[in-house]
């Protein structure tokens, strides 16, 4: 009699001894995920290329083959809890589709992202059911971790940074000014820069913290006791380290700390942090290794599962119902990203009287990026008294991916260019301010605004929201970016916000003065 080679493999009898349920079940399940990565293909691809090249992300390369083995610690007990339809995952399943259109219509790569995650675990839940689901929660909850979330960060851990570096240097008598996240010191001048954030360790350490308090404990007390230590020892780790790099440039040179950084801190400092959360947690871990993750028999009889499990539908249908959401929603996104505004040929500056345009001459070179706007002007205007502004404006005819007025590194400070961001002062007019700085020092105040309709807003959150109903509602509608700026700290010449204060006083409501540069005039 012939033989089937496939089912002689391991992974072939392992199939066929599958429960005929299960076996139903996974291959749903396959053509679900294997939809998915096709239709979201450009989200999966921009997390992988994350993954791939960006060292904060580097540890998601391992999640899929731990995702594996968590699922192996649990499958005997998995199989023994019948899979089935369930009609309420295709509600979860639809609000992780509509995630994914606000992100797409917003510009929000990580909404997207977390929009294709959410599906991928939602459709788990709707063609296995409330039971499977329970018995694979945790390797299910960990997936969210493909996501590459965690740039948001980076600000605020420069500022605790800086803050915990400047506790460091007063205890050990090493005087120091701090201007934001720049540190002085007699041994030179410092930055918490955004490498210096320790966003990259205190990430991973949360992925590895969750994996640990999952597998190691059993006792939920001492599980959140853990994670909060792999939260709060990477910070204070960090901020360590940047007190001993400017500590040793005091008597070694910023030459020799910075390479000390490199090596010691940058590699052995932070294993040791591991090794010591573990070696603090070690004698508290309370689950034996011959424990079984799941206890199949409890879900079984668990009441509150068996009423979820009332609500049961077939799995045919359930993927078919997905497949029409994930139609609908690419659908209502490729319509929406179709939309162009009308914008002028040509536009200008408008005039303010009192105020000249003079030649651009920045002490520091400095551009604003506004990708993908339809026009865009940069210039310097000042007026009798000596008031120097410098303006950046853009006009987009749409919103999407690759041309968002606030997206990252969109604006007022472009990553690779030698700025850093100071702190965000009071705004003048409603806008967004900031203050940043490059070398020499040379320091600039600047106040960002968005026109779209009838919003006039400096908040880029409140852009976005716009942008998503403008959307959504398939309109065509233009979007403005004003930028007024002024450096600071100049000899001789008026400060950077009294400059400022002048020309918005000269040019009137900041609303009108924009529409009239949308309308060319």
């Amino acid at each position: 009699m012939p033989r089937n080679l496939a089912l002689d493999a391991p992974i072939g009898r392992a199939w066929a001894a599958l429960p005929a349920p299960w076996r139903r079940a996974l291959s749903f399940l396959a053509l679900a995920w294997a939809a998915n990565l096709v239709l979201f293909a450009s989200d999966w691809q921009a997390m992988f290329l994350q993954w791939w090249d960006s060292s904060t992300y580097n540890h998601v390369l391992l999640i899929p083959f731990i995702l594996g083995w968590l699922i192996s610690l649990r499958w005997r007990e998995v199989v023994k809890v019948a899979p089935q339809g369930w009609w309420p995952g295709l509600v979860l399943f639809g609000g992780a589709g509509f995630l994914w259109l606000l992100g797409s219509f917003a510009g929000v790569a990580l909404a997207t992202q977390l929009g294709t995650v959410l599906m991928a675990q939602a459709s788990v839940l709707t063609l296995l059911g409330p039971r499977a689901c329970a018995a694979l929660l945790f390797p299910l909850a960990y997936m969210i971790f493909l996501v590459p979330a965690g740039d948001e960060l980076i600000p605020t851990l420069q500022t605790i940074t800086a803050a915990i570096t400047m506790v460091l240097l007063d205890i050990s008598q090493v005087p120091a000014h701090i201007e934001g996240v720049f540190i002085t010191t007699p041994g030179g001048y410092f930055e918490v820069a955004e490498a210096c954030s320790g966003v990259k360790f205190l990430i991973a350490m949360i992925a590895y913290g969750a994996l640990v308090a999952n597998v190691c404990f059993r006792a939920w007390p001492r599980r959140i006791a853990f994670m909060a230590l792999s939260v709060v020892l990477p910070i204070l780790a960090n901020g360590m380290r940047a007190w001993g790099t400017i500590f040793i440039a005091q008597s070694q040179g910023i030459e020799f700390a910075v390479g000390f950084d490199h090596i010691f801190y940058g590699w052995i400092f932070f294993a040791l942090v591991m090794g010591l959360v573990m070696a603090v947690a070690w004698r508290f871990f309370d689950r034996a290794i011959e424990d079984r993750m799941v206890d199949a028999d409890a879900l079984v009889t668990n009441p509150l599962l068996a009423r979820l499990a009332a609500f049961g539908m077939g799995q045919g249908r359930a993927l078919g119902a997905m497949g029409a959401f994930a139609a609908l929603f690419l659908g209502w996104g490729a319509g929406a990203n179709q939309l162009e505004a009308q914008v002028p040929a040509r536009i200008a500056f408008p005039a303010v009287q009192g105020w000249q345009q003079v030649d651009y001459t920045p002490r520091a070179a400095w551009k604003p990026r506004h990708t993908g706007a339809s026009h865009v002007l940069l210039g310097r205007f000042r007026d009798a008294a000596g008031h120097t502004v410098d303006i950046s404006y853009a006009l987009y005819s749409a919103q999407s991916e690759g041309r968002e007025a606030g997206g990252f590194g969109e604006g007022v400070l472009t990553p690779d260019t030698g700025w850093s961001w100071e702190r965000s002062p009071a705004p003048l007019a409603g806008g967004k301010a900031d203050r940043i700085q490059t070398a020499g020092p040379v320091f600039r105040l600047a106040e960002t605004f968005y026109r779209s309709g009838d919003l006039l807003t400096g908040s880029n959150s409140r852009l976005k929201l716009q942008n998503i109903l403008v959307r959504l509602l398939l309109r065509e509608q233009t979007t403005a970016a004003l930028i007024l700026s002024a450096e600071d700290s100049v000899p001789g010449q008026p400060s950077a916000e009294q400059s400022l204060r002048a020309f918005l006083a000269a040019a009137g409501p900041v609303d009108a003065w924009m529409d009239r540069a949308s309308a060319g005039r």
